[in-house]
């Protein structure tokens, strides 16, 4: 394995972070803050407790993950487009590394620079609501495989994507309504039995449900169909990754 490559390349991806800091972590963090803000403060108070969680309390697991979702895919998508915009993809299809290690270093980069994020949301958290973390392992588990999950989604569309308007289609017109839709700020059990069902098709709804179980010991779902929903995810997107290199698909002319 070629570590000094993959080095190179993962603080390369890690250094383009520090230089665009406002974007990739100041911005979400006070996004995020506002939602704590409108929904756990000025809204929070005028809503029930859910689940016997102060409503403050219970959407933090929800926008922790809308955050990961979106940054994972943004911060590994433009990873991968970048170096297919400037041409220099070439030159690293030539060097002598290999498609797994250009993967890893790219999709580890993206994956390591959301779960910081995550982690200043978390601590920001602890600002506004009470937050309890009931099972810690459980938390970090999901955490780090739906940041790897959601980066190598995101290394596939950067991979797909021709233009840079192609690079936000997918995050804007799909991840983001999946991530409101899938109960970041609801349990599915305050729906209607009709679209509690078609909820459930709502593949967020796992990711988002397994992670708040981790938090307050309560879920829409079964926690191991929440984990083995994000094995299935990361699976599938490891096939698609490996189907890309051996083709070649938006790689080679």
């Amino acid at each position: 394995m070629n570590i000094h490559a993959m080095r190179a390349i993962y603080l390369f991806e890690m250094a383009r972070t520090w230089r665009t800091l406002m974007q990739s972590i100041i911005a979400p963090v006070i996004s995020t803050s506002l939602y704590f803000v409108v929904f756990g403060a000025a809204i929070g108070n005028r809503i029930t407790e859910v689940g016997g969680i102060s409503y403050g309390a219970f959407i933090v697991p929800g926008l922790v993950m809308l955050s990961l979702l979106t940054q994972s895919i943004s911060n590994a998508s433009f990873g991968i487009y970048f170096p297919k915009f400037t041409g220099t993809i070439y030159e690293l299809l030539s060097a002598p590394i290999s498609y797994m290690e250009i993967t890893i270093s790219y999709v580890g980069a993206a994956a390591t620079k959301s779960i910081i994020l995550a982690a200043i949301i978390l601590l920001t958290a602890t600002f506004f609501v009470p937050l309890r973390i009931d099972h810690p392992v459980w938390m970090l588990f999901f955490l780090v495989m739906t940041s790897l999950t959601f980066s190598l989604f995101g290394f596939i569309i950067g991979i797909w994507a021709d233009g840079f308007e192609k690079l936000q289609i997918v995050p804007l017109l799909i991840v983001t309504p999946l991530t409101f839709l899938g109960g970041s700020f609801y349990s599915i059990d305050m729906l209607p039995p009709f679209w509690q069902t078609v909820t459930l098709f709502n593949p967020v709804v796992y990711l988002i449900s397994g992670f708040r179980w981790s938090f307050y010991s309560i879920a829409d779902v079964n926690i191991y169909v929440s984990l083995g929903m994000t094995l299935f995810f990361l699976g599938l997107c490891l096939v698609l990754v490996a189907w890309i290199f051996r083709t070649g698909y938006r790689l080679k002319p």
